[in-house]
Order: C-alpha cells, then structure tokens, then sequence
C-alpha cells in the first residue's frame, strides 16, 4: 500500500531553517509529481510546494517568497523541502502528499498522504 512517512519537523527559532523529508514506498515514485503542503490549527490548508515527477518543475505558494526549496531524489524514493528565513508563522504541521497520476498543480488533488512532521518557530 502507498505509504508516506515525513521527518525532519522541530521546533526552530525565527530566522532558522530546517530540512524536511518525505520517503515514499508502495508506488512507482517517478511517475507521480508530489506536493508539500501544511495546516496550522484553526487555519485551512496552504499548498506549499509541488514538484513535477521528475523533480524539474517546481512550484510555490505566494507565501513561500522564496525562502522553501522542494526537491526530489527518484533513487530514493524521496521528497525534501528545505525551509529557511522561518517566520513564527511557519509554524504548522507539515504533510507531502502524492499527487493524483497525471496532475501537477498547486491546487491539484491527492489522495494519498503522510502523518505530517510538526514545524515550529519561537525565540
């Protein structure tokens, strides 16, 4: 079955950076684009970033303003995203989802995601 573990989430101070990871199993990786996205209590659900399946295409919320950088490495079966200049607004649960096959869109749906690494952002 398709399973996504992330790791990596911590509590950080303003300023900060941290590197996350999503490993992938269950599926053919490379076939599907993946997406990063994050949800803080009583906030909705923000789309961070997607990556197209071969990890050449990349995408961001507005929000990111360049600070977060998605990657993928298909060898291992592996979705990153580093985040720096973290802001006490960064803080949220963040979860990689694989993409719906064939999608590839900051709005695009998933049906498949992880149990999310815990990001937070205090002095």
């Amino acid at each position: 079955q398709v399973q996504l573990v992330e790791s990596g989430g911590g509590l950080v101070q303003p300023g900060g950076s941290l590197r996350l990871s999503c490993e992938a199993s269950g599926f053919i990786f490379e076939n599907y684009a993946m997406s990063w996205f994050r949800q803080a209590p009583g906030k909705g659900r923000e789309t961070v970033a997607v990556i197209d399946s071969g990890g050449i295409n990349t995408k961001y919320g507005d929000f990111v303003e360049g600070r977060f950088t998605i990657s993928r490495d298909n060898a291992k079966n592996t979705v990153y995203l580093q985040l720096s200049s973290l802001k006490p607004e960064d803080t949220a649960m963040y979860h990689c989802a694989r993409l719906n096959f064939g999608t590839y869109g900051l709005a695009s749906p998933y049906e498949h995601r992880g149990q999310g690494t815990q990001v937070t952002v205090s002095s």
